[in-house]
């Protein structure tokens, strides 16, 4: 068992233990994303801590989009308890890249990109690619890609 799957293990138990029922059922939901994606597929695979880590990111987004649905129709409440899932998800993610950060690995990768000839429509490709490596699961997709039109565009 990779060690982050063997922690969300560890901290469901203790959970269980301490009857905290929010961080309980959110960790219950996320192993059993985790074992779903170990399962998928043509062969059952033990997942890689940087894999296990991908479905966590892919829960937190869930929550947080479910979070937004919920406000926009009034449901304030299961809103809060999304985002209170969400929060508990982040604790198992790196730390964010704030926008100052993330602006200035873009920056370097738009010169990077054009150093080597990219221009145009096709220099937002050669940037995502040089970028991606260095921001994984650090930034989401939409915020990296709008960062890059935006230098790109400036």
């Amino acid at each position: 068992m990779t060690t982050l799957k063997a922690k969300l293990h560890e901290d469901l138990t203790a959970a269980i233990k301490a009857r905290d029922e929010l961080r309980s059922s959110t960790l219950r939901l996320t192993i059993a994303a985790v074992s779903k994606e170990e399962v998928a597929g043509k062969q059952a695979r033990e997942l890689s801590d940087d894999e296990v880590q991908k479905v966590i990111a892919r829960e937190a987004k869930k929550r947080r989009e479910a979070a937004d649905a919920f406000a926009q129709g009034g449901r304030s409440e299961q809103a809060e308890r999304e985002r209170a899932e969400g929060v508990v998800l982040d604790e198992y993610l790196p730390k964010q890249l704030g926008d100052d950060e993330l602006r200035e690995i873009v920056a370097q990768a738009v010169e990077e990109a054009r150093a080597g000839g990219a221009e145009g429509p096709r220099a937002m490709g050669a940037v995502m690619k040089i970028v991606n490596p260095k921001v994984a699961g650090r930034a989401e997709g939409g915020r990296v890609a709008a960062t890059v039109k935006q230098l790109l565009a400036g």
